[in-house]
């Protein structure tokens, strides 16, 4: 893997743009104590090394009518590269898995779905298992998100 080099100003400019990436460059270059135009500088190398990768918005599931979270953890017999690879397109096709890890343990795979409700997430399932062939599929529904999105610890 490839790493870059961020010092403490890098470090200061990324924690608060995971607090607020809203604020203006100026205001950024104010907190962390620097001119607008080195603060700048700095924005553009640690997009350019691919460190910062754009700008989102952080949205109130619940708020949406998306109280649903389930942990989804599945296991498969196949490993060859071209299974992977169907299966990474149909996962990325399902709109509602907001999270798709491959895993070491008793599972392969872990995704995370948020949906509406027992029935939408029914229908991801669905879905899910329409296009590949899966051992297992275990679905853990949370119950409370006690920490989530949290940023990066810098």
């Amino acid at each position: 893997m490839k790493h870059h080099n961020v010092d403490q100003i890098d470090r200061s400019i990324l924690a608060q743009l995971q607090k607020d990436s809203s604020l203006s460059q100026r205001e950024l270059a104010d907190q962390v104590g620097l001119s607008q135009n080195a603060c700048w500088r700095r924005l553009q190398a640690l997009n350019a090394s691919g460190v910062l990768r754009g700008s989102t918005a952080r949205l109130d599931r619940d708020m949406l009518g998306l109280g649903l979270v389930v942990f989804v953890m599945l296991r498969t017999r196949h490993h060859s590269a071209d299974w992977l690879n169907s299966f990474r397109r149909h996962v990325s096709t399902i709109p509602e898995v907001t999270d798709f890890f491959r895993i070491g343990g008793d599972y392969d795979y872990m995704l995370k779905v948020v949906t509406s409700d027992m029935t939408s997430y029914d229908a991801v399932y669905q879905r899910l298992i329409s296009k590949v062939e899966l051992d297992s599929v275990t679905s853990y529904f949370a119950m409370e998100a006690i920490l989530e999105q949290r940023p990066l610890p810098l």
